[in-house]
């Protein structure tokens, strides 16, 4: 279904259509009007007297003088002929001694040939005959009436005939007529109107697009990790500003709620860490009490050497697991800095090469794919999130096995990826692997994946297990837009 706007914008093309249609008829008709119909008429009596001029030296070829009324019936066909092919055009031979020798009007349109010289404009084809003959070239005459311009044109006649002119006239009509006026101011209304509309749906359309647009952006630059909706800005337009104010009474509701909601679940989660530590410290504690009253009952150096050592150990396992507890629940803020993420990652994977080579593992880092500008993240933090990963993918890992170390990007994120041909994650703890104390091994604290987690939302990312078909794959998945803010 289309949107409003697209309708809207169909409308405004339809209307600014009309307007272009409207004002080139207002062109065409500024065309037809008084100059451009005075410079056809212009155009016109020179060609016909061009042509009466060429008719009149092939008939009069040879003659001395008119003389005869044959001769003079002669001129009259031949100014017939030569006037024929140009509708509203009159004309004539004349003599400056003797006056008009021939006239026609053969696309008169009354109810016969017109054979008489027009009287009224007689002193201006006089005049105008007279102007040729003293100048020797084409001269145009312009009498200018309400509603038509008389154009009177007259050329030199070479030949035998001493002192002949040629000459043609033509009405051009201006249009200054009432109806004519009335339908310019008629045509002129309704291009006003079509170009008032189409201008005034455009505005809105405009203001409507922008305001929109605003809110659009409102609502797609907040921060991803923020989680609340974004408090709107009032647009100015009623009908928008009661949409904006539903929005933001939800989205105060809906903030509200969370809150409630995040209380509830901090509580729910301090609960659940409270008992896994708990669990996790209990068992240790209790072996080192019972391997110390074994060592204090029994009066044997080595075995009090060998509790002493186990007991060292317990303390190095609680160590690791309170130092990850506080790395989860003490998370600093990132503080993103360009990476080479190339070096990174063989920076990062080197680390672990003696270690994998230890249980005879193949670790491999794939080539980065190259980025302009560079990825931006903690290295610190991201460092230690795929460390977790790396040593996890270790420890899963059976000998003669692999490890995959691979990052590429998709449309606006970056993807680090730590894949193992281990036995999988179980199918019973899939969803609940990046909880903490959430684990597949006896020995393990439950708080490595948990604390990648957290180091990848910190980054307005996420971390998750793929599906694959044998072995385990992590990735940490940060968006590229959380790089540049």
């Amino acid at each position: 279904m289309r949107s409003l706007r697209t309708r809207l914008l169909a409308l405004w093309l339809m209307l600014a259509l009309s307007g272009t249609v409207s004002g080139l008829l207002l062109v065409e008709l500024y065309r037809q009007s008084t100059n451009a119909q005075v410079a056809r008429a212009e155009d016109m009596v020179a060609r016909a007297c061009r042509e009466l001029a060429a008719r009149y030296r092939s008939v009069a070829a040879g003659w001395h003088d008119v003389g005869d009324d044959g001769r003079k019936s002669e001129l009259v066909a031949a100014v017939q002929t030569a006037l024929g092919p140009s509708p509203g055009v009159e004309g004539g031979i004349w003599q400056a001694d003797t006056g008009s020798l021939a006239y026609a009007f053969p696309t008169y349109e009354g109810s016969g040939p017109k054979t008489d010289l027009p009287v009224t404009e007689l002193p201006t084809i006089r005049r105008v005959n007279a102007d040729v003959l003293r100048e020797d070239r084409p001269v145009t005459v312009h009498m200018v009436g309400r509603s038509q311009v008389e154009i009177v044109h007259a050329c030199p006649l070479h030949g035998p005939v001493a002192g002949a002119t040629a000459w043609t006239m033509m009405r051009a009509f201006t249009g200054a007529s009432r109806a004519y006026n009335q339908l310019l101011i008629g045509l002129a209304v309704l291009a006003a109107t079509v170009f008032g509309s189409a201008a005034w749906l455009g505005g809105i359309l405009y203001l409507w697009s922008r305001r929109i647009g605003r809110l659009e952006f409102e609502l797609a630059g907040r921060d991803a990790g923020a989680g609340d909706f974004p408090a709107l800005t009032r647009t100015g337009e009623r009908e928008l500003d009661r949409l904006v104010d539903t929005l933001n009474a939800a989205g105060a509701r809906l903030a509200h709620e969370r809150r409630r909601a995040s209380a509830a679940e901090r509580l729910a989660a301090v609960g659940r860490l409270a008992a896994g530590f708990a669990h996790e410290i209990r068992n240790p504690i209790a072996a080192m009490r019972l391997k110390a009253e074994n060592a204090l009952a029994i009066d044997d150096d080595g075995r009090r050497a060998a509790a002493l050592q186990f007991i060292l150990q317990q303390v190095g396992r609680l160590d690791g697991l309170l130092r990850d507890l506080l790395a989860m629940t003490q998370q600093r803020k990132p503080k993103p800095a360009p990476i080479d993420l190339a070096a990174f990652l063989e920076k990062t994977v080197q680390a672990h090469r003696e270690l994998a080579a230890g249980k005879n593992v193949k670790l491999a880092v794939a080539p980065a794919p190259p980025a302009m500008p560079p990825p931006e993240f903690d290295a610190e933090q991201m460092h230690r999130a795929l460390d977790n990963l790396i040593l996890n993918a270790i420890e899963n890992a059976p000998a003669g096995g692999s490890i995959a170390v691979a990052a590429h990007y998709s449309v606006g994120a970056l993807h680090l990826r730590v894949r193992d041909t281990g036995p999988g994650v179980a199918d019973d703890i899939r969803e609940r692997v990046f909880e903490p104390f959430v684990t597949g091994r006896s020995e393990g604290t439950g708080l490595g994946l948990a604390v990648v987690r957290e180091i990848a939302r910190a980054h307005g990312g996420e971390a998750r297990l793929l599906p694959t078909d044998h072995g385990a794959e992590f990735e940490i998945e940060l968006p590229l837009s959380s790089w540049h803010h």
